[in-house]
C-alpha cells in the first residue's frame, strides 16, 4: 500500500495520471542538468562553478503553490562546486531559504554584501556549509526557517492577496493567517486564480459539485487563523494541533519567535501596517483589476485556469451555494 500520496486530494486515475505527467516534467529537467554538466565538464569549468539546482516554489497542483503548507515550501535543492567541496555526497541537516542564495553568490563571487549597495540581506551566505567536511546540522543557528506570503495571484475584490506568516522549527511549522475571510486560493467566482488548472484541480471543483465537499475544503475552503504542525508526524499538514493544549507553549513559543525575527526585518504585519503591502498596484497586464472587470461582465485576462475553474454560484467557507453569479452584480 502506498502511503506518501497526499491525503488531500482524491487517491484515483486522475489525480495520479496527473502527479505522473508532473513527474515526467521533472525527468526531463534532470537531462537536461546532466546536459549542463556535461558541458561544464567538456570546458573544463566544473571546478570554478557553483551550481544550485532548485526550485520554485511548489508543484502546480492544489494546497501546494502559492500556498504555505509543507510541500509549498519544502523544495529541493542541490549544490555543487568540485573545487570548494572537499568532501561530496554529504547530506546537510541545517535550515536554509531561498533568501540564502544571493548572498552566497556574492561572496564566492569575492564580493562582500556590504559594499554591494544592496538593501540589507534577509539572509546568509551558505558558503560555510559548502566547503565543510561535515554532515548533519553544520551552523547551530540555522535551526530554523521563516515562511511568509502577501500577494501571489491576482482576482479577489480590490486586488488584495492572501497574506501569511510562519515559521518551522524543531520539524514543528507554526502558520498565521492574517485575513481568513479572505479566500487562500483566490475567490470561487473567479476560478480560484492562485491554483493553476489541471486535472487534480478539475476533479476537486467537480466533487464539490457533485455534494462531496471535503477535498474542496483541504484545498479551498476558508482557514482558521493559527495553524501548527508536527511536520515529522505530519508532513502533508493535516492534523492542525494550534488549538491542542499538549502543544500551547510550543506554539506560543514558536509564534514569539516568529514575530520577533519578522519585526527585526522590518515586517510591516508585525506593526499593524500589512495594509500599506496591498496599496501597490499589479502591472498592468498581470490582472489587476480582474475581480471588478470579472463581476462587470469582461472577459478576464486568466490564461492558466480554465473556464470551467469559474464556479457559477458564490460560495460560502464549507463550500455550499449561495446566490448564483450575475456579471454586472457585486459580491
Amino acid at each position: 500500500m502506498i502511503t506518501d500520496f497526499p491525503p488531500y486530494w482524491p487517491d484515483n486515475e486522475t489525480t495520479r495520471n496527473d502527479l505522473l505527467d508532473y513527474a515526467f516534467e521533472i525527468e526531463d529537467t534532470d537531462k537536461h542538468i546532466g546536459k549542463i554538466l556535461e558541458t561544464l565538464k567538456e570546458k573544463n569549468l566544473m571546478e570554478n562553478t557553483l551550481i544550485v539546482v532548485t526550485s520554485d516554489h511548489g508543484m502546480p497542483f492544489p494546497r501546494v503553490k502559492g500556498d504555505q503548507y509543507e510541500n509549498a515550501n519544502h523544495i529541493p535543492m542541490a549544490i555543487l562546486w568540485k573545487g570548494k567541496m572537499m568532501v561530496q555526497g554529504r547530506k546537510v541537516d541545517d535550515y536554509i531559504s531561498f533568501v540564502d542564495i544571493a548572498p552566497t553568490f556574492l561572496e564566492a563571487a569575492g564580493v562582500d554584501w556590504q559594499s554591494s549597495g544592496m538593501h540589507p540581506a534577509a539572509g546568509k551566505s551558505l558558503l560555510n556549509i559548502i566547503t565543510s567536511e561535515k554532515s548533519g546540522q553544520i551552523e547551530a543557528d540555522r535551526n530554523f526557517v521563516l515562511v511568509g506570503k502577501e500577494r501571489h495571484d491576482t482576482g479577489r475584490p480590490g486586488d488584495v492577496g492572501y497574506p501569511i506568516r510562519g515559521i518551522h522549527k524543531n520539524n514543528m511549522f507554526y502558520i498565521k493567517n492574517y485575513e481568513i475571510d479572505r479566500w487562500p486560493s483566490g475567490n470561487p467566482e473567479t476560478g480560484y486564480l492562485n491554483t493553476d488548472e489541471s486535472p487534480t484541480k478539475t476533479e476537486i471543483l467537480n466533487l464539490r459539485r457533485n455534494g462531496d465537499k471535503e477535498f474542496w475544503k483541504l484545498n479551498f475552503g476558508k482557514r482558521v487563523e493559527e495553524e501548527l504542525y508536527d511536520i515529522e508526524n505530519d508532513p502533508f499538514c493535516m492534523k492542525n494541533l494550534a488549538d491542542d493544549i499538549a502543544y500551547a507553549i510550543i506554539k506560543t513559543e514558536l509564534k514569539k519567535e516568529m514575530e520577533a525575527r519578522l519585526l527585526k526585518q522590518g515586517d510591516l504585519r508585525m506593526i499593524g501596517y500589512g495594509h500599506l503591502y496591498e496599496q501597490a498596484p499589479f502591472l498592468a497586464g498581470r490582472g489587476r483589476n480582474l475581480y471588478e472587470d470579472f463581476m462587470n461582465g469582461k472577459n478576464p485576462k486568466a490564461g492558466w485556469v480554465k473556464d470551467t475553474d469559474f464556479e457559477p454560484f458564490f460560495l460560502d467557507g464549507n463550500g455550499n451555494e449561495l446566490g448564483k453569479v450575475q456579471m454586472g452584480a457585486k459580491d
